[in-house]
């Protein structure tokens, strides 16, 4: 798996993340949609804690920054 989340992506998914976790906590979501969105919670977490996110794959998009070049850097030729 290649890193393809950058780190403002993996905040806002732990964010949201975070903020349905207290809205479950404080029962303010109940239900089937509680359940879903619990499900949807587990999926954020883990695609911020691996920088990978599988839906970005087919499309090619990446959020991470690129590296930058050093002046010093050889490129083959």
């Amino acid at each position: 798996m290649k890193k393809n989340m950058g780190t403002t992506d993996r905040n806002i998914r732990i964010l949201l993340a975070v903020s349905v976790a207290v809205l479950y906590y404080l029962n303010v979501m109940t239900g089937p949609l509680a359940l879903v969105l619990i499900l949807i919670i587990g999926i954020l977490l883990a695609t911020s804690f691996f920088s990978f996110c599988p839906l970005y794959l087919p499309f090619g998009y990446s959020t991470r920054k690129k590296p930058e070049k050093t002046k010093h850097e050889v490129h083959p030729s």
